[in-house]
């Protein structure tokens, strides 16, 4: 019985490791590279998409990642 259970915990292992082995890394985004379209909500709470500034004016986009957040 212990060999099953051995045996079990070895397989499920192998195929956790496989499936987790498969998965493609995300590519992330180089200098020059077209950032793709996106929606945000601005300080009013109204949906803003990226493409609805296109052609229209520069775009500058920053991460405060503690901003806001009490740490």
């Amino acid at each position: 019985m212990r060999n099953w259970i051995l045996a079990g915990a070895l397989a499920a292992l192998a195929l956790g490791g496989a499936a987790m082995a498969q998965q493609a890394e995300p590519k992330g985004l180089s200098v020059g590279d077209e950032v793709p379209d996106f929606r945000l909500n601005d300080h009013e709470g109204r949906a803003v998409r990226l493409s609805d500034f296109r052609g229209k004016s520069w775009v500058v986009l920053a991460f405060y990642p503690k901003a806001l957040t009490g740490g």
